[in-house]
């Protein structure tokens, strides 16, 4: 009798968990490239896939835009010099240049964890890099 409902509760354990863990989408994201006299289209790019891996564990939510900020609002001393404060020490390189986003997203229908249920989120992502190097994602949210 104890085996069958240990079973039992395994299965409803399971059945419970089954709908977690469902990837942030990214599927119908609006790219807004913007104009940059810094950064190519595939600069611009790589940097939105690396956003679009950070999204992906934010589970049960849509990402509806991205947008790229302007140079002069990003790739400026003092926001290169934030970077720089933000940077840990497995980068040992210090930043020369910056890129960042605004993003507008819905939450997971029943909410959950730190979110709101079914609210839309507007959140600007920054990242860094040594001249030409890769992209680090450095902070998000706000």
């Amino acid at each position: 009798m104890k085996k069958i409902i240990t079973v039992m509760l395994c299965i409803v354990l399971v059945l419970l968990f089954a709908g977690c863990g469902k990837n942030g989408d990214t599927s119908k994201v609006e790219i807004d490239y913007g104009a940059s006299s810094v950064y190519s289209k595939e600069e611009i790019d790589s940097a939105i896939e690396i956003i679009k891996k950070q999204f992906a564990s934010f589970e049960g939510c849509e990402l509806h835009s991205l947008s790229y900020m302007p140079d002069e609002e990003c790739n400026n001393a003092d926001n290169i010099e934030w970077m720089n404060n933000l940077r840990t020490d497995d980068n040992k390189e210090a930043f020369t240049q910056c890129i960042a986003f605004e993003s507008s997203f819905r939450s997971p229908e029943k909410g959950g964890g730190a979110w709101e249920a079914n609210e839309e989120y507007t959140w600007s992502w920054w990242l860094a890099r040594s001249e030409g190097g890769e992209w680090n994602l450095m902070t998000w949210g706000y």
